[in-house]
C-alpha cells in the first residue's frame, strides 16, 4: 500500500501531540480520520508505531520513532519542493520549536517574528516543554529544535550557543540583604531558599551552594518561575535565578530586588539543541542562523 503525504502528516501530528484527539483538534479533522490513517500506516509498514496507554495518551515505539523521523524528512522535502515556485522564500514547510517553559515567553515570540520576516513560507509551531519532556520530544522527532538552558541533555544532542548568563539573587523588597551592592551564596544560605520543582533546575541550584560548601537553611519548591518570583516578593524566602524579565515586579505587583552574586560561579548557556540522529530540515537550519543573529544584536537580561 502506497502512503500519502496526508497520512504522514497525521502520523507526525500524533507523535507531536501524543494524542489522537489533540492531533485531530490541531489539524481540524475528525478523530476517526486520524485513527484510520495511523492504522493504514501501521498496516503498510507491518509494525506498530504507537503504544496506547489508557488515560495517558500514546507513546512511540522504537520503530515508530524511526518512522516518524523519516516521515518528517519526507514532508520537509515535499514542502521544500513546493516552495521552489515561491517568489517570497526558498525555505518552506513547518518548524516545531520546543521551548523550555521559563525561557519561552521571553524569547520565542521575538525569535519567531524575526524568523517569519526572513522565511514567511514556514509555519512555526511552538511547544512549551520541561527539561524532561523537551529531550524526549526531540528524540522522538516530535520537535525539530529546542530552545533551553544547557542542562540535562544527552551527549549526542548538538548545542548551538546563543547567549551566556550570570546567576543573580532574588530578594523581597526590604530584605536584610537588599541594600548590599552584591550578595554571596553564603549570605543567601542563611535564609530559606525557594526553587522551582524542575529536577534539573533545583539540582543545579543546590549544586551551586554545595560547590561552596554550603547548605540552605530551608527549601520550598514552586511549579513555575513566576510563582517562585511571587513567593520571594511576598517574603517567603530568597532565590537564585538566571532568567530576569524586564521589570522587577512579581505578577501580584510586588517589587523584587535583584543583586549580582559575588561568588565566581559558572555562566549558564542559552542554546538551541537538536538530536544529531535526526536530519534537520532547511527551516530549522535557517531558524538557527536567525536566532544567532537576533541574540548577537539584543541585550538579554541586563541589569
Amino acid at each position: 500500500m502506497a502512503l500519502t503525504l496526508t497520512q504522514l502528516r497525521y502520523l507526525v501530528a500524533v507523535a507531536r501531540y501524543g494524542s489522537v484527539t489533540m492531533a485531530a483538534r490541531a489539524l481540524i479533522v475528525s478523530q476517526p480520520s486520524i485513527s484510520v490513517a495511523i492504522d493504514n500506516v501501521e498496516d503498510a509498514l507491518g509494525q506498530k508505531l504507537f503504544v496506547r496507554h489508557r488515560g495517558s495518551g500514546i507513546a512511540l515505539t522504537s520503530f515508530g520513532r524511526g518512522a516518524v523521523a523519516k516521515a518528517r524528512q519526507v514532508l520537509a522535502e515535499a514542502d521544500e519542493l513546493a516552495a521552489l515556485g515561491s517568489r517570497e522564500a526558498d525555505v518552506g514547510g513547518e518548524l516545531v520549536l520546543g521551548c523550555f517553559e521559563d525561557l519561552a515567553p521571553y524569547f520565542a515570540p521575538a525569535l519567531i517574528r524575526s524568523f517569519s520576516e526572513r522565511c514567511p513560507s514556514v509555519t512555526v509551531i511552538v511547544r512549551d516543554e520541561t527539561f524532561e519532556t523537551l529531550g524526549r520530544r526531540l528524540a522522538d522527532s516530535a520537535v525539530d529544535l529546542g530552545l533551553t538552558y544547557d542542562l540535562g541533555l544527552p551527549a549526542h544532542f548538538k548545542r548551538v550557543l546563543l547567549h551566556e548568563l550570570r546567576p543573580h539573587a532574588l530578594l523581597p523588597a526590604g530584605h536584610v540583604l537588599a541594600d548590599k551592592r552584591t550578595v554571596s551564596l553564603a549570605d543567601l544560605a542563611a535564609h530559606p531558599l525557594i526553587t522551582t520543582d524542575q529536577p534539573h533546575s533545583w539540582q543545579h541550584m543546590l549544586d551551586l551552594f554545595r560547590s561552596r560548601g554550603l547548605s540552605p537553611v530551608a527549601q520550598s519548591s514552586t511549579s513555575s518561575f513566576e510563582l517562585q518570583r511571587s513567593m520571594v516578593a511576598n517574603g517567603f524566602g530568597v532565590a537564585v535565578s538566571y532568567t530576569r524579565p524586564h521589570g522587577d515586579m512579581s505578577y501580584d505587583g510586588l517589587p523584587l530586588v535583584c543583586k549580582p552574586l559575588s561568588d565566581p560561579l559558572p555562566m549558564q548557556r542559552i542554546i538551541l539543541t537538536h538530536d544529531t540522529r535526526q536530519r534537520l530540515p532547511k527551516a530549522a537550519l535557517a531558524f538557527i542562523e536567525t536566532a544567532k543573529a537576533w541574540f548577537s544584536s539584543h541585550d538579554v537580561f541586563t541589569a
